[in-house]
């Protein structure tokens, strides 16, 4: 008698089928999770550095390196070219103004103040003889001049008695108009003479006026020429220290030549290297200060070179007060050069997370400093140590400082103590 199999429902292939069908489902499942919720890693909290935030005194400034320099320099420079014949000094001598410090020779210069000298001289003697020519001129004028008037008095006193004979026709009408003839002749002589007198005196002054003109311009001539050849002995220009001397005897200088320089020691002054960056915020009258064997000294800005030059660009610094006794030329300084005033503000350590951030956002650690997580933050001015906080965090505070190299796309961190 045939027997009824049953059908079984749970057979093999059913239940290997709805299997992987819960596999791929619990798959797709959990990939949703995960890529739904936060990204975390295990951080050892050793290896990170946690910085607190905390409100104090903030000041923006930057550190600058500086080189001390004398208050003024003076330079030496040739005058006069010439060859190094001799040197009084050696470089680094303390100098008083006026002090020799080497001299130089110039034959050519030499010899047109010679030649110079002679044409004075020349000139200085012909201006003699002139004004000998002018008073022997002026005797024999005047010795004329009195015989032309003697000569006239006489022909008056004639003609005046022969009037009178001839009005009592004591004489002829031709010996009448003789004598009369003789004084008017006499008269227009004496004009003459007076007028000629008249014209060399002017001529003769207006002769020795331009030979003294002449006189007085080769003079100044003389006197430059004096001048540049007294300047082959270079001389100190101002009390202070010889520094620079570049000069050997028998070296031939030229015209113009650097030969050294005068520093005047009476005070120093800082010349600073600022990066080109700041330009627009450096002026005269900013602070600065430097910590010079122990004592903090401060100082301002006297003078901005505006030319830039590898990015950088210069300004003069001066002390303030009193000036280091220690200080010396050429020393270097490290100096904090303020570019904002002294204010209150939420600080926060400076540190390797900005690289990565930005400033725009950083790893907040929780109260019980478990787990820091990410948060958006905004920054304000900084200094080698602080950045300015100005929203996304409070006093208190405690944030990861250190770099976020090998976070990515972290979003929280999970702080484990180091084994």
């Amino acid at each position: 008698m045939d027997r009824v199999i049953e059908k079984k429902y749970w057979n093999r292939k059913k239940i290997l089928m709805i299997t992987g069908i819960a596999a791929v489902l619990l798959l797709i499942g959990a990939s949703v999770y995960l890529t739904s919720g936060k990204s975390k890693l295990n951080v050892e909290s050793d290896r990170i550095t946690i910085s607190e935030i905390k409100e104090g005194p903030f000041q923006e400034f930057i550190p600058v390196n500086g080189v001390v320099l004398p208050v003024t320099t003076i330079y030496l420079d040739a005058m006069e070219g010439g060859r190094v014949e001799e040197k009084f000094v050696e470089d680094g001598a303390i100098m008083k103004k006026d002090q020799p410090i080497l001299r130089l020779s110039n034959t050519d210069l030499e010899l047109q103040l010679a030649n110079q000298e002679t044409q004075v001289f020349n000139v200085l003697t012909q201006m003699q003889i002139s004004k000998n020519n002018s008073e022997q001129n002026s005797i024999n004028r005047q010795n004329q001049d009195a015989d032309v008037d003697n000569a006239l008095k006489e022909a008056e006193r004639l003609f005046n008695v022969n009037k009178k004979l001839y009005e009592k026709k004591a004489i002829g009408l031709q010996e009448f108009q003789s004598s009369q003839n003789l004084y008017e002749y006499q008269v227009r002589r004496k004009k003459l003479t007076e007028a000629i007198m008249k014209t060399d005196a002017v001529s003769m002054k207006q002769q020795v006026d331009q030979m003294g003109e002449s006189y007085g311009q080769m003079k100044k001539t003389l006197a430059l020429m004096q001048k540049k050849v007294g300047d082959l002995i270079v001389r100190a220009p101002v009390d202070g220290q010889l520094t620079s001397l570049d000069a050997e005897i028998g070296q031939n200088k030229n015209k113009g030549e650097r030969l050294g320089q005068i520093d005047v020691t009476s005070g120093f002054k800082v010349r600073v290297d600022v990066d080109e960056h700041y330009i627009s915020r450096v002026f005269n009258g900013l602070k600065g200060d430097a910590l010079i064997a122990g004592k903090n000294y401060s100082l301002s800005i006297k003078k901005v070179y505006t030319q830039v030059t590898a990015g950088r660009f210069q300004v003069d610094m001066q002390f303030d007060d009193s000036i280091p006794s220690s200080i010396r030329r050429g020393q270097t300084l490290q100096i904090r050069l303020a570019l904002s005033d002294e204010r209150r503000a939420l600080l926060l350590a400076k540190g390797g997370f900005y690289q990565q951030t930005g400033g725009n956002w950083i790893f907040k650690v929780n109260e019980n400093g478990t787990v820091a997580y990410k948060i958006d933050i905004q920054l304000g001015s900084q200094n080698p140590d602080y950045y300015e906080v100005m929203q996304g965090l409070k006093p208190g505070d405690k944030v990861i400082t250190s770099s976020y190299e090998n976070y990515g796309t972290i979003q929280e961190l999970v702080l484990k103590k180091g084994q």
